[in-house]
This record gives C-alpha cells, sequence and structure tokens, in this order.
C-alpha cells in the first residue's frame, strides 16, 4: 500500500524541519514492517508569510517523495485540505497539523486500527495541552456534535486521523467542514473509530485559532448545516413544509380562540393575537413556497450525484 501523509501548514518555519524528521523515522518503520511499500509526504503552504515555503521547496529538492502545494493566500485549514485530498494518491491518507501538536508516532497505530474493518480512525487527544476555555469549548461542541449527528466520537477536533482512499472520493469540503469530517463520512455510512493519541504542547509559532466566540459560532451554523444535509438533502419539502403547517395550525387555533372568544363576550377586537396569526398565516406560506424552490434546486442537483452510497457489489 501507498501511504500519503497531507500537512497544511501556515507560519510554521520552525516546526517544519522537525516534523518531517519525525514522519521520516515513522514511514521508514512502516516499509520495514512492510505496512507501506511507498509513501509521499504533500505539504500544503497555506499562505505562509514567513520562510515556511523557502524550507519546503529545500527539503523537496532533498526529498523526492516530498510534494509541496502553495496556495496563493490563507484560504484556511478546510481548502488547504481540499488541496491535499486533491492531489494525493495513496491508498491510506493520514492528515496532521504542522505545529508538532499531533505525534507522528501514532500513524502506526492509526494503521493497526483502520486495519480491523474501518474506513475512517481518528485520533483522540485524552491528555489536551490546550486552555481551559478551550477544552470547555470543545467538550460542549462535542456533545452537541453527539445530540445532533449520532456518532460516538470524542474528540471531533483532532486533526490526526486516517483514511481509505474511498472515503475522499465521497468526501464535500467546502466553508469550515474540516472539523466534521468523520461525522460527515459517518452520516453516509461509513465505519469510523477512534484511538487515544498523544497530543503535545506547542512549543514554536503562535496558534492560529480564532477566537473562541468566533469559532463556537461557525462551528454550531457548520454543524446544523451538517444535520439538514444529513437528513433532508433529497426532501428540503419535508423540513420547510412541516415548519410552515406547524405555523398555520398555530396561526388557526388561535382565530378559533378568537372567535369562541368574541361569541361568548359578542365582541372581536383586532388584538395582538389576531396579528400573530395573520403573520404565521403568513410566515407560513412563505416556508412552503421556498421548500417547493428547494425542492426543484435539490433535484437538479442529484441528477449528477447519487442520493445513495455503495460499500460493494458481488
Amino acid at each position: 500500500m501507498k501511504l500519503s501523509v497531507i500537512i497544511p501548514v501556515y507560519n510554521e518555519e520552525g516546526n517544519i524541519p522537525v516534523l518531517y524528521q519525525e514522519i521520516q523515522e515513522v514511514v521508514k518503520q512502516l516499509i520495514n514492517n512492510k505496512k507501506i511499500n511507498d509513501y509521499e509526504l504533500i505539504f500544503v503552504n497555506d499562505g505562509s508569510k514567513d520562510k515556511s515555503q523557502e524550507i519546503l521547496e529545500g527539503l523537496k529538492r532533498q526529498d523526492k517523495a516530498i510534494r509541496v502545494i502553495e496556495l496563493r493566500k490563507n484560504f484556511g485549514q478546510t481548502p488547504a485540505l481540499k488541496a491535499g485530498f486533491d492531489s494525493c494518491s495513496g491508498d491510506l491518507i493520514v492528515t496532521m497539523d504542522g505545529d508538532l501538536q499531533n505525534d507522528p508516532k501514532d500513524i502506526p497505530r492509526l494503521i493497526e486500527k483502520l486495519e480491523k474493518g474501518y474506513d475512517v480512525v481518528s485520533g483522540w487527544r485524552i491528555r489536551r495541552k490546550d486552555s481551559f476555555f478551550k477544552k470547555i469549548a470543545s467538550r460542549m461542541m462535542n456533545n452537541l456534535r453527539i445530540l445532533l449527528i449520532g456518532d460516538y466520537l470524542h474528540d471531533y477536533g483532532c486533526s490526526l486521523k486516517i483514511y481509505k482512499r474511498e472515503c475522499i472520493k465521497d468526501l464535500e469540503l467546502f466553508g469550515e467542514l474540516h472539523r466534521y469530517i468523520t461525522a460527515y463520512l459517518y452520516v453516509k455510512g461509513y465505519k469510523i473509530g477512534e484511538i487515544p493519541v498523544n497530543h503535545r504542547p506547542r512549543k514554536l509559532g503562535k496558534t492560529k485559532y480564532k477566537t473562541i466566540s468566533g469559532r463556537g459560532i461557525n462551528g454550531i451554523l457548520d454543524l446544523l448545516y451538517l444535520k439538514f444535509w444529513s437528513s433532508y438533502s433529497s426532501r428540503p419539502l419535508h423540513f420547510f413544509g412541516r415548519l410552515g403547517i406547524y405555523q398555520w395550525i398555530i396561526a388557526g387555533a388561535i382565530i378559533v380562540e378568537q372567535i369562541i372568544k368574541a361569541y361568548v363576550l359578542r365582541e372581536l377586537n383586532l388584538g395582538p393575537l389576531l396579528m400573530l396569526a395573520a403573520v404565521l398565516g403568513i410566515t407560513g406560506l412563505l416556508f412552503i413556497i421556498f421548500g417547493f424552490l428547494s425542492e426543484v434546486v435539490t433535484r437538479s442537483y442529484f441528477q449528477e450525484n447519487k442520493i445513495y452510497n455503495i460499500k460493494k457489489v458481488f
């Protein structure tokens, strides 16, 4: 088998040489143990402003197994991973950060877990070397993901993962969905697993994470989108139509209540409740119309994309 290691980097000039040496030691061990017979290291320079590109080009001249992809600007981790996935050729694909917090020595253990019948295996940072607030925010988002998606991973944010190649063919990355790659594959029917991995503190450079509040909001929006796509991508009318029908039911109940009240009290006033019923009637109609429009767009999309995923054909 051929192993591809994809590493997005952004201003990691001090960490790249050390990480390269660590990966080389692990790769040689895998080749000696006949776990793989070939490999490639794909560094995706996500618009670094330091000497990262110069260092990567120097490593490339020394090692033909290295491929360097330089993006024109800092697009973010999701596009950087997408660029690596599009250019890799391995049967097994490993992703990891370029800040030395992920330990390459965990790669053989990821392969061993994958050989037990899994399609993707994710790292679980049991002893995270991060701030207290970052740990709390991650735990809250993790619980929300389990509630909405239903997968059972303990650590959705660990970049150290290994995939079989067929997973990448079904992977559609956009926005900031790199956080939920395993959840995305899970809703597509792939078998996911995890193992505890070593997580090291950052020694050189600065963290590239946004503020916790910004990441939290983006994460919630991406998670809601993933839930909608997994449950209603092929039938959006059922989602928006139900919301519209529910609003009509509430509006109808208000109108009936007002009619009964008028019959008993012998008077009918145009109050807040009747105004609310009118608004719900209009917004309910808009939701249903939007559901029909979404249905038309979705059916056009699925004319070119399958709504199912085949594992094997006997």
